[in-house]
């Protein structure tokens, strides 16, 4: 095992992969990682200054602590949102790319299996994973959200550096199963009180990101002749004829006479008999003049 080291962590999270098939997740993969390399191209870091693991549907960077963190927060907020724009634009909704980041500092070792070890690191994962950041994604109207460490936060972004304006970032408490830790969202925090649970509640249908789609309440139905209303809405549909499942819209009359485009129906209305339609009678995709 090595000697512990400082190093600059960044993890890069692509939202949804899981949910993607095995075409779909190796062509995210290919675009996370061209990202990644023109974010720290832009940043001025080369290869030589990094090290990068591979963690499936993210990326995990050692960046040299010589390296400028000013320039890579720069590139995060700049380079990459501007990248998933253009990408987002010309791809299918299955194929678009919505990413987490954290930027965090400490000491890492490796260990004799080439593994990274350090409890910095493990609270930057913990960042990564938690769901107040996934919350704050959900709604951003762009597809980038970023969290730094308390640590990066006070030595970096407080003095209010060219590019990386301190009054954007807001402190955060994030839950987690070692105890709290407080963490710098950039952007708006998501409302107090919503629910930060398990990735994927309340997505959208045919959707590739965690925002939640909206729900469509039915509206009352008013019944009878007086207007007064009652809420159909968790009354099951009435059964079709024979115990067939209803085809589409069931209309039930009770006394009283109905008007269809020109036609009446009175008298007993069970089908029409008892009664006389004239005129133009649509019922389905067939069409009767004069029924009696």
């Amino acid at each position: 095992m090595t000697h512990p080291v400082s190093r600059t962590i960044l993890l890069l999270d692509i939202e949804r992969f899981s949910d993607r098939d095995d075409v779909e997740q190796a062509y995210l993969r290919r675009m996370l990682y061209d990202v990644t390399d023109r974010a720290l191209e832009t940043a001025g870091i080369d290869e030589t200054l990094r090290t990068r693991a591979d963690r499936g549907d993210s990326v995990m960077e050692l960046i040299d602590a010589n390296a400028p963190v000013t320039a890579l927060l720069r590139a995060l907020l700049t380079e990459v949102p501007m990248q998933l724009r253009a990408l987002n634009r010309m791809a299918s909704r299955s194929a678009q790319m919505r990413l987490r980041g954290v930027v965090a500092g400490g000491y890492v070792t490796v260990d004799d299996l080439d593994g990274w070890v350090g409890s910095d690191l493990n609270h930057a994962c913990r960042l990564l994973d938690a769901a107040l950041l996934r919350a704050a994604l959900r709604e951003r109207p762009d597809d980038f959200a970023l969290c730094v460490s308390d640590s990066v936060y006070q030595g970096v972004v407080r003095h209010d550096h060219p590019g990386v304006p301190a009054a954007d970032f807001h402190q955060v408490t994030v839950g987690t199963k070692n105890g709290p830790l407080t963490a710098w969202l950039h952007g708006p925090v998501p409302p107090a009180g919503e629910d930060h649970g398990e990735r994927g509640a309340g997505e959208a249908p045919g959707g590739s990101g965690d925002r939640p789609a909206p729900a469509t309440p039915a509206a009352p139905e008013t019944t009878g002749t007086t207007g007064d209303t009652e809420d159909t809405r968790n009354r099951p549909a009435p059964a079709a004829h024979r115990g067939a499942p209803a085809p589409g819209p069931v209309l039930d009359v009770n006394g009283g006479s109905v008007s269809f485009g020109g036609g009446y129906v009175a008298g007993d209305q069970h089908g029409v008999s008892g009664g006389r339609v004239t005129g133009d009678v649509v019922m389905g995709s067939k069409t009767d003049g004069d029924r009696s």
